[in-house]
């Protein structure tokens, strides 16, 4: 009992002394009491009916009424307020009768010490009792505000405790064509919902009970109604608290009717084939060639050609006119892996064309490949027969080496023909002999470039945040690098680093941009920072040792930077990579594996190479949200990972639905556009101290 709050005490007595006697224990206690004086039961009445007191102290032997009246008297007015008798000498026959009669307790005027002990004891168990009671009425007040919101809402709400509807109102009955609300009500929210979307649906409650659902995020899901019908929707997430327990409230939001115009909607089904629904192939080059005018925010652009393998057999075997379904179903799957950004044509006959937006050619080859396995074991439906088809991916990046967009075409088209010469289903990457020479006379040009921008110091780091998904985490960040041209324009990593890496100059990037991140570390004061290695640093004997050096001149903590190596350059070169990753172990640096899942059944080089995290490939993330088999594949991963206690980290995180999944799947850690964009140190004054380009070359 809080001392310094004021006591409202009746005292119930003809002698003024024994009001005295109350007082003063109270307040030789340190209770601020205050007490007022009743002498028979009309004083109580008004005592009671202002609605102060918190407790009764009744002295029976000059009192007129018995317990017994008391309490019925009081009770009338507030039966939770507590009685104490006193007596100036009582047995144990009294303190039971008056305890029968209603009192809490009788006590002797000679035992202060129990007296004042059970005042406290009465004290606290009544505000205990009050404090409860507001918040029960509160709690019934919300929940009936809630209810009310619910009935009155044009939107479909549900509310699901441990996944099960406990109540819906009446729009969601309506939604989902039930019958009425019991016939809702006690069923798995999961059976109102597709399989595809149950993943994301199940991250996205466990999120919201831990309170890391952003009440602003939307998932996008499939349901199914009570008549077989399927629509999409998008789920609003909230955590509520009823007096049962903490519930999820899932609002299904109430997306904008889209009004065009019959003669816009005409002219763009014009521009589309009506079998793939793609771009006719004039479209496709048309938004090709003013998309790839300008640079993308991040990343680059990776033009891809699918063509189904042996399709003539597939036209002999369901006939001509059938066959059309089954490229439309082929386009069907190849749209549920498309990006935001990414649009497809129909570029002829059987072949279609992607133009995608990736941060590298591997990961639209990474894209490709993991097109074909689906396909491969896709069942095609079609005239009551299932129909297996295979198909290759040619891959191509636009870039400078290139002179027109024919030639680009061209490129695309070679690749995908020499990976159906090969025999199909797979995919491949574009490299002729005339690229061979137009690639030179490209890299001759960024060489150049990138010694002038080492010279200067024109290279400045980025850092990606990572964020944690199953608890809070310190400040993380991805290092990135970006390059300045003369005129002090941002250029892309994508545009400049495949040069680099063809023209042997990645080691010296690489340990600029290990130098700047210590240096940033330092100066934003992050927990860890991530930085990416090539292949050159890889097979580089000499950089854990410099490492080691660099943290010594700024006395950083070496369990502060993680180098990082793509886990394909690790399978590539397996002894190096040991190599490094002990050398590093036992300096303190942390070890990261990156790119991650994209190669299954590769668990054994967690063994070999014991990463403290591993990064799961960004590559994933887009048809993890739908892609069961996929979930299970990263489940695997996540689950070995941790039996070896190593963190995952998620790459390219870009929206809720993949959030919601990763918490389901058991990751760590995150990363992404999701989380926030990368931010790019482009001041006047670099904040990184400027590095010798011979320097960095020699150690």
């Amino acid at each position: 009992m809080n001392q310094n709050h004021g006591i409202s005490v009746a005292v119930l007595t003809r002698n003024q002394e024994d009001v005295e006697c109350v007082n003063v224990t109270l307040r030789s206690s340190g209770h601020a009491a205050h007490c007022e004086w009743a002498a028979d039961p009309s004083q109580l009445d008004k005592i009671l009916s202002e609605n102060k007191t918190e407790l009764i102290i009744l002295f029976q032997d000059s009192y007129p009424d018995e317990v017994r009246q008391v309490v019925r008297q009081k009770d009338s007015y507030h039966p939770e307020l507590p009685v104490i008798a006193v007596q100036a000498e009582p047995d144990e026959a009294a303190i039971q009768a008056a305890m029968k009669d209603g009192a809490r307790d009788l006590v002797s005027t000679n035992h202060r010490t129990r007296w004042l002990a059970i005042m406290e004891r009465e004290l606290r168990a009544l505000r205990l009792e009050r404090a409860l009671n507001s918040t029960v009425n509160a709690a019934n007040e919300y929940k009936r505000q809630l209810h009310q919101y619910m009935e009155r809402s044009e939107s479909a709400i549900a509310y699901a405790q441990d996944g099960i509807i406990t109540s819906v109102n009446s729009a969601w009955v309506e939604l989902f064509k039930a019958a009425n609300e019991d016939d809702v009500a006690g069923l798995p929210l999961m059976d109102s919902f597709e399989a595809e979307s149950h993943a994301a649906i199940k991250g996205a409650l466990v999120a919201t009970m831990k309170g890391k659902w952003p009440a602003e995020d939307q998932l996008d899901v499939k349901a199914h109604t009570a008549n077989g019908e399927s629509t999409k929707l998008a789920l609003c997430f909230q955590l509520v608290e009823f007096e049962d327990g903490p519930h999820v409230q899932i609002e299904i939001a109430q997306r904008p009717a889209a009004v065009e115009e019959p003669t816009k909607l005409v002219h763009d089904a014009l521009q589309r084939d009506p079998t793939t629904l793609f771009y006719h192939r004039q479209q496709f080059l048309e938004r090709m060639q003013k998309r790839s005018a300008n640079k993308p925010s991040s990343g680059m652009y990776v033009l891809a050609c699918i063509q189904p393998d042996h399709f003539s057999t597939v036209q002999n075997d369901v006939g001509i006119l059938a066959s059309e379904d089954i490229l439309a179903q082929l386009a069907e799957q190849i749209r549920l892996r498309l990006h935001p950004r990414d649009f497809a044509g129909r570029f002829e006959g059987t072949m279609l064309m992607v133009l995608l937006e990736r941060g590298s050619e591997q990961d639209a080859q990474a894209w490709g490949q993991q097109l074909v396995d689906y396909i491969r074991e896709f069942p095609f439906d079609i005239a009551n027969q299932t129909i297996h088809l295979t198909c290759t991916v040619g891959i191509c990046a636009i870039s400078g080496i290139f002179n027109s967009l024919e030639e680009q075409i061209a490129a695309v088209i070679t690749a995908k023909r020499e990976g159906r010469s090969a025999g199909g289903n797979r995919v491949c990457l574009s490299d002729t002999d005339n690229e061979d020479t137009r690639l030179r006379r490209f890299d001759a040009i960024w060489v150049k470039h990138i010694r002038s921008a080492l010279m200067e110091n024109r290279f400045r780091v980025a850092h990606l945040p990572i964020a944690g998904l199953r608890s809070e985490a310190g400040p993380m960040f991805d290092m990135l690098v970006r390059m300045l041209d003369e005129q002090g324009n941002s250029v892309l990593p994508s545009e400049f680093l495949p040069a680099a890496e063809r023209n042997n100059l990645m080691k010296t990037i690489d340990r600029w941009i290990i130098t700047a991140s210590m240096d940033f570390c330092l100066e934003e004061k992050a927990e860890r920072v991530f930085i990416r290695l090539s292949r050159q640093s890889l097979k580089d004997p000499s950089l854990a040792e410099w490492v080691t050096q660099e943290l010594g001149k700024r006395d950083l903590p070496a369990n502060r930077i993680c180098l990082q190596i793509s886990e394909r350059d690790a399978a590539l070169h397996i002894k190096l990579a040991q190599t490094l990753a002990s050398d590093i172990r036992a300096a303190g640096i942390g070890f990261a594996l990156a790119h991650c899942g994209i190669e299954r059944n590769r668990v054994q080089i967690l063994d070999l190479l014991k990463p403290d995290f591993i990064k799961i490939d960004g590559e994933l993330m887009h048809s993890l949200t739908s892609d069961t088999e996929m979930q299970e594949n990263v489940r695997r991963l996540a689950a070995a990972a941790e039996e070896r206690r190593i963190l995952t980290i998620a790459e390219r995180v870009e929206n809720a639905n993949a959030m919601a999944v990763l918490f389901q799947l058991g990751v760590h850690f995150m990363q992404g556009h999701y989380v926030h964009e990368p931010e790019v140190v482009l001041a006047e004054a670099p904040r990184v101290a400027a590095k010798s380009y011979d320097a960095l070359i020699n150690g």
